[in-house]
């Protein structure tokens, strides 16, 4: 059966429908009084504290449900918790996750302004635009340089830490550029915000994405390593390494995807961009990293396709997961929420399916419709049971979302032997991002961005 954005839009508004019903009762039921809600347990969202990286998607949400509805009032619950509650997560200056908070937030407030979709309001524009400067610029502020001359935003584990997870995170440095933001140091230096995502993404691309051309073993072409490890006595790379996968050999498909997604956008972002401001910024031609960038995203995109799913295009948790032999030929049967070996990974889907969607239409209709097809096939799966979370009582949204499978964070319920049937905030916001995406392709409506064009 063909399929194309328009044959999928009863499934999206029922997404739809859900998340308004789940992200209203979460805002009510919710106490912020202890903390962040992060993972449901049972169904019912809890918090667990490691970085305070999820908030920007629980107050996302309610932008995206007023977004996808036009419904002004859960715009207004969004920008309302966005206002009292965000300003702490701009000047964070102890994680990476910038892009994940407040472009959740402050930035599809913005958006919604740029599309003409809520009023235009000078002090409130001015309010997202400073929000969204300062915080590229605190997220820039985490630099640290590689011997071979780039340098990269480093993780919440310190100045040797470069993270797969960034690469998505790097897109608000864009933004407060497009702002005329830069970031001031010592001596009154100007650090230029795009050369610095820039820089990172390269570096992404050079030490833990693979492109099948080396003579390193586990070298297969799009595999990702969640973190390379650098001297910092010398800005040497050293090592791979892993927090949430299974080893720094295999694919933590989550990570996969955040590399996707992010190659991705930043692809879209360039198109916008003149040239003289890639060399200004990185003295490199914009032309040379438009060809690494779309080397890094099919490099990724084919991977996911060819090599971490299942025939329903649902990966499990992480490729090298040591019991995903017990499944037999996995990878030609339709992933197994339920099994008794290893954990599927819906969020990691959910990101992965918008990363193929905005590869494919940058590519356009004859190189990119591989990359389409299979992002709205994940979304078919996913809009649907067993991952979508019909029953009232659930508070998430996309069921099978795994957090920290090697920590055993997540919920393993009576009966069974790994997790199942759990939501996160970061898998619910992706798929209602992914269902707003679909819309609007559907609809040929404005295309949803994270910059203004």
């Amino acid at each position: 059966m063909s399929i194309n954005a328009g044959s999928l839009l009863p499934a999206v508004n029922r997404v739809i429908a859900l998340a308004a019903d789940k992200t209203r009762e979460l805002d009510r039921n919710w106490d912020s009084s202890r903390g962040t809600p992060v993972f449901t347990v049972e169904g019912k969202y809890t918090t667990r504290g490691w970085t305070e990286w999820t908030r920007g998607f629980q107050y996302g949400c309610l932008l995206l449900v007023g977004d996808a509805l036009a419904d002004r009032a859960f715009i207004e619950l969004g920008r309302q918790k966005t206002i009292e509650r965000m300003l702490p997560h701009v000047t964070h200056i102890g994680v990476h996750d910038h892009g994940f908070n407040n472009l959740s937030t402050y930035g599809n407030l913005l958006r919604l302004m740029n599309e003409g979709r809520i009023e235009e309001d000078v002090w409130q524009r001015t309010t997202y635009e400073n929000a969204i400067a300062a915080s590229g610029a605190v997220q820039a502020a985490r630099w640290a340089t590689t011997s071979c001359g780039l340098g990269y935003i480093y993780s919440f584990n310190g100045p040797h830490s470069l993270f797969i997870d960034t690469m998505r995170t790097i897109r608000i440095l864009g933004v407060a550029h497009q702002l005329g933001h830069s970031l001031m140091g010592e001596n009154d230096v100007q650090h230029n915000l795009l050369g610095r995502s820039i820089q990172h993404g390269l570096a992404t691309s050079k030490y833990i994405v693979f492109h099948g051309d080396s003579s390193h073993s586990y070298d297969v072409r799009g595999r990702t390593a969640h973190e390379g490890m650098f001297n910092r006595n010398d800005g040497n790379f050293r090592a791979r390494s892993t927090q949430q996968g299974y080893s720094p050999f295999s694919t933590w498909t989550r990570g996969l995807a955040w590399a996707m997604t992010g190659y991705a956008e930043e692809l879209e972002f360039f198109e916008t961009l003149a040239e003289d401001e890639f060399e200004q910024a990185v003295g490199i031609s914009k032309q040379d990293v438009i060809e690494e960038f779309v080397r890094s995203a099919r490099d990724t995109c084919d991977h996911y396709i060819d090599d971490v799913t299942g025939a329903d295009g649902i990966t499990y948790w992480d490729d090298g997961a040591p019991n995903l032999h017990r499944l037999g030929d996995w990878k030609a049967a339709a992933a197994d929420p339920f099994n008794a070996h290893e954990p599927v990974d819906a969020s990691a889907s959910a990101i992965g399916a918008q990363g193929l969607i905005r590869l494919g239409r940058y590519l356009g209709a004859a190189d990119g419709q591989r990359y389409s097809s299979a992002g709205l096939c994940v979304a078919r799966t996913l809009f649907d049971e067993p991952y979508l979370a019909t029953a009232a009582e659930h508070q998430g949204l996309l069921k099978h979302s795994i957090y920290h499978w090697p920590n055993h964070w997540d919920h393993v319920p009576e009966g069974s032997s790994v997790a199942n049937g759990e939501s996160s905030m970061w898998g619910d916001y992706h798929l209602l991002e992914l269902a707003l995406l679909i819309k609007r392709l559907a609809h040929s409506g404005s295309y949803p961005t994270f910059f203004a064009r």
